[in-house]
C-alpha cells in the first residue's frame, strides 16, 4: 500500500505544472541599438507606468548588446523585453518554455513589418550594393535581425556574393548596434552599413520609425547627407515578450498596460517604439516561425 501510495505522490509531482513566483520588483531589459542613457530615458514612462501597474519597483536594464538581454531573459533576471524576432528566434532556440511572445509594433498603415535598410554617404559616391566591391561594409549586432541575420542572407543571395573579408567586400565588420552603423557611415569610419527602419514616411526623417528616425530625433544625423542602396524584404516586427513563469495575472497586467499605451500616452508610445506608431497588437510564436528558421539555417 505504502509502495502505490509513494508512486502516487511521485505521479502527481511529476505531473503538477510548476508553480509561477511572486515577484517583488518587475525588470524591463532594452535592446541595444543606441547609447545606454538614451535607451534608459526612452523607457522610463513605462517603468513609471508598470510601478503604477504592478505595485512594485520596476527597474530598467539596458545591457551593452543583445545578447545580454537574451541571457537574462533565459536565466530570469529579466521579465520582459521587446525582442528583435532574431533575438526572440535566438531566445526561443536555447529555451522554448524561457518567453512568450505577446504584442508587436504595428506601423502607420496596419502593417507589422519593417526593412532592413542599406545606406552609405551620398558624397561616396555609392548607390548600389555593386559599388561596394573592395570597400568596409557594417553589420551591427549578431542578434540583430535587420542589421545581421537578414542582409547576411540576402546580399550574398542577391547578389552572389559572400559577406567574408577580403572576398567582395573589403572588409566586414559589427559596430556593435544601429546606433554605431549609422554613426559610423555618417562619419566615414565605414563605408555603408545595415540598420532597420519601418521603410514608411519620409528618408529625410529617418523614416517613420526606427534606427534612423532615433538617430535623427537624437540630432545624430542629417538624412540628406546618406542615400539608400539597398532594402531587404519585409521583416516581421520583433515580439513584446513576457517570461512564461510569471503569475499570470502580472502578465495579464503587463499585457494590457503595453497594449493600451498608445491610447493613455502616445509620447511615451513614440520614444518606447522608436518612432510613429499606431501602438502594440496581439502577436504570437507562429509569426516568427520563418526567422526561427533562418536562425536555425544560419547556425548549421
Amino acid at each position: 500500500m505504502k509502495t502505490i501510495l509513494s508512486a502516487l505522490l511521485a505521479t502527481t509531482v511529476i505531473a503538477m505544472p510548476a508553480m509561477a513566483e511572486d515577484i517583488t520588483e518587475f525588470r524591463i531589459g532594452i535592446l541595444g541599438g543606441e547609447n545606454a542613457q538614451d535607451r534608459l530615458n526612452s523607457f522610463q514612462c513605462l517603468a513609471d507606468y508598470t510601478t503604477e501597474t504592478l505595485g512594485v519597483e520596476t527597474k530598467l536594464f539596458a545591457p551593452a548588446d543583445y545578447n545580454g538581454v537574451i541571457q537574462g531573459l533565459l536565466g530570469g533576471t529579466i521579465d520582459m523585453a521587446w525582442l528583435g524576432a532574431s533575438g526572440y528566434a535566438a531566445t526561443y532556440l536555447q529555451d522554448p518554455e524561457a518567453v512568450e511572445p505577446v504584442l508587436v509594433k504595428i506601423n502607420l498603415d496596419g502593417s507589422y513589418g519593417y526593412h532592413s535598410i542599406g545606406f552609405a554617404r551620398k558624397d561616396s559616391g555609392i548607390t548600389k550594393i555593386e559599388d561596394l566591391q573592395g570597400k568596409t561594409f557594417g553589420f551591427g549586432d549578431p542578434n540583430s535581425t535587420s542589421g545581421y541575420l537578414i542582409p547576411s542572407i540576402e546580399i550574398p543571395a542577391e547578389y552572389n556574393v559572400t559577406m567574408e573579408s577580403g572576398d567582395f567586400f573589403g572588409e566586414v565588420r559589427f559596430t556593435g548596434g544601429h546606433e554605431q552603423t549609422i554613426v559610423a557611415v555618417a562619419g566615414g569610419d565605414i563605408n555603408a552599413g545595415v540598420t532597420w527602419a519601418d521603410g514608411q514616411g519620409e528618408w529625410e526623417d529617418g523614416y517613420n520609425s526606427g534606427a534612423l528616425r532615433k538617430a535623427v530625433d537624437a540630432g545624430l544625423v542629417d538624412m540628406n547627407d546618406l542615400v539608400e542602396i539597398w532594402r531587404s524584404k519585409p521583416i516581421p516586427e520583433g515580439p513584446v515578450v513576457l517570461r512564461k513563469t510569471l503569475p499570470e495575472d502580472v502578465k495579464a497586467k503587463m499585457t494590457a498596460l503595453v497594449d493600451g499605451l498608445y491610447d493613455r500616452d502616445q509620447d511615451c508610445t513614440y520614444t518606447v517604439a522608436g518612432g510613429e506608431t499606431l501602438g502594440f497588437d496581439p502577436i504570437g510564436h507562429d509569426a516568427y516561425l520563418s526567422i526561427i528558421a533562418a536562425r536555425q539555417a544560419k547556425s548549421n
